[in-house]
């Protein structure tokens, strides 16, 4: 394939991403948020158990239950969510992700991230933009990972769940991912 042909299909993966986050970002109230995170909260506690049990040790929730990803060689991902604190919505904040390299899809998920302690709360609440990777150390929970933990070895400042996956992506992580408090209608 020639490189204007790559350049072009690139750019019209960015233009749909973009496209697909303004459409909701536009839509997206507290209301909106706070509703739907509850539903994300309750459906991946009752279907994972170690989640739950993370729910119950922490000192608050960060849900983002509907992020949307699409790449073609350069990709990027957007999403909105709720900070929780004693199951009360607390502050609202957006995940964007920007990706390069051999990739092509598109797909929707959501993810939640248990923070443990005072420390990633406080980081979070202070930081005016946080990306995973930097700060707080997350454990990205998957099956593997899962098989080693229990709600008596829950030790890490915080534990990110990614649940609801549709669409088809080659691969799927939330290194990169910078989290940012926004304010919202």
């Amino acid at each position: 394939m020639k490189p204007i042909r790559l350049t072009f299909l690139a750019l019209a993966a960015i233009a749909l991403t973009i496209g697909a986050s303004s459409a909701m970002a536009a839509t997206a109230t507290k209301a909106d948020l706070d509703r739907d995170s509850s539903e994300a909260i309750a459906k991946l506690t009752k279907a994972n158990p170690l989640a739950a049990d993370a729910a119950k040790q922490a000192k608050a929730v960060l849900v983002f239950p509907s992020i949307v990803k699409a790449g073609l060689i350069f990709g990027g991902a957007y999403g909105e969510g709720v900070l929780r604190v004693n199951d009360q919505s607390d502050s609202y904040y957006n995940s964007v992700t920007g990706s390069f390299g051999w990739q092509a899809g598109a797909q929707s998920y959501g993810y939640v991230v248990f923070l443990m302690n005072d420390k990633a709360l406080d980081y979070i609440r202070k930081s005016h933009g946080w990306e995973i990777g930097v700060g707080p150390t997350v454990v990205l929970v998957n099956e593997g990972v899962a098989k080693n933990l229990s709600s008596s070895t829950l030790k890490e400042d915080a534990y990110a769940f990614i649940f609801d996956q549709k669409g088809l992506m080659a691969s799927l992580s939330i290194e990169g991912t910078k989290i940012s408090q926004i304010k919202t209608p």
